[in-house]
């Protein structure tokens, strides 16, 4: 039978294999999906052989057993923890009311959905026989004599073979943002104009809110203000503030950037925070800029707010995206097409 890696060992090449960015991020790489893979191995389910996974193979599964990897005892393992009244020796990695999250969340909604799991189709929806299996250039990821440079060249070529165009750009556009450069970002405005930003994941954010997010989502895009972190102003555009009606004050804690769209008839100003660690527009935040824009003369009807982050599989949007404001969007460097909207007030269904 293949040769193993520990539990542990599974779990941590899942983190290189689901970097930052990969869909459905959580299902594929927590402790679980660790589980899932360890024991699929551990059984020789994978495409091929024959063997087949099933939920009761991972939650039945003991610190003892696991230890046990001579072809005898995984065999015998995985034909008679099937069998009703069998018993393994040793504490259970789980209970069975693990089942559904093991099949549900970690094989169907991750590793099949993704293509690194097979899953047999001739038996019926309620069968209780096993039907999952590693794919076999899945499986081969977690060789234990593959390490280094070698690894890393198997796992990208996986990458290039499994997932699509577009999960592939997106971890493209998450390793881009997340990485740490020693140059200067340059940022190109919409009318050609450029400015250097400080290296870091929050100029990267920035330069995608105005060179991706802006054309996309305005009809002509234009930038008033832009800053980095500390404050410090790296444009800003007074002449063109004051032919919309809006008074810049640098002291008035702006957010990190000012986008305006002048092609309706009035033009729609545009709020942006950008979050690499903390500080999206949260409701105090937006009514605090709600009160800006009423002291300048500027319509409120006419005001949008955005908290952009670079993906939504990241942790910080999951720790702030509860303190998000009623009435505002988010948007996601990795996912450049799409906006989340927090709609407020009373809609219906056919209204979204």
């Amino acid at each position: 039978m293949t040769p193993m890696l520990t539990r542990e060992e599974v779990h941590a090449r899942l983190q290189a294999i689901f970097p930052d960015g990969a869909p459905n991020r959580a299902y594929l790489t927590r402790m679980l999906a660790a589980s899932v893979v360890f024991v699929a191995l551990y059984v020789e389910a994978i495409e091929g052989s024959g063997t087949y996974l099933g939920p009761k193979h991972v939650y039945r599964m003991t610190d003892e057993q696991a230890t046990r990897i001579d072809d005898a005892s995984r065999a015998g393992y995985a034909a008679s923890v099937l069998r009703t009244g069998s018993h393994t020796e040793g504490k259970r990695w789980y209970q069975d009311n693990t089942r559904e999250p093991i099949r549900d969340e970690t094989l169907r909604e991750g590793l099949v959905a993704i293509g690194a799991v097979t899953e047999r189709t001739d038996l019926a929806t309620t069968s209780s026989k096993p039907r999952y299996a590693l794919k076999a250039n899945f499986a081969a990821l977690f060789d234990p004599s593959l390490a280094g440079e070698a690894l890393q060249a198997r796992i990208s070529a996986w990458q290039a073979e499994a997932l699509n165009k577009g999960a592939l750009a997106r971890l493209a556009i998450v390793r881009r943002g997340a990485g740490v450069s020693a140059d200067q970002v340059l940022v190109t405005f919409p009318n050609g104009e450029t400015r250097r930003m400080k290296p870091g994941p929050s100029s990267e954010i920035t330069k995608a809110v105005v060179e991706v997010f802006a054309p996309a989502f305005l009809t002509e895009p234009a930038v008033v203000f832009l800053s980095e972190s500390g404050n410090k102003v790296v444009a800003r555009d007074d002449e063109l503030a004051r032919s919309i009606g809006l008074v810049i004050q640098a002291d008035k804690n702006l957010p990190d950037t000012i986008l305006v769209d002048l092609g309706p008839v009035h033009p729609l100003l545009v709020f942006v925070e950008v979050v690499a660690t903390d500080g999206p527009i949260s409701q105090r935040r937006k009514e605090a800029l709600e009160e800006l824009v009423a002291e300048a003369g500027f319509p409120s009807e006419h005001v949008a707010f955005v908290t952009a982050y670079l993906d939504r599989s990241a942790g910080p949007f999951k720790k702030t995206v509860d303190s998000l404001a009623w009435g505002s969007y988010a948007w996601f460097a990795a996912e450049p097409e799409r906006l989340m909207v927090f709609r407020q007030g009373p809609r219906t269904l056919q209204d979204a």
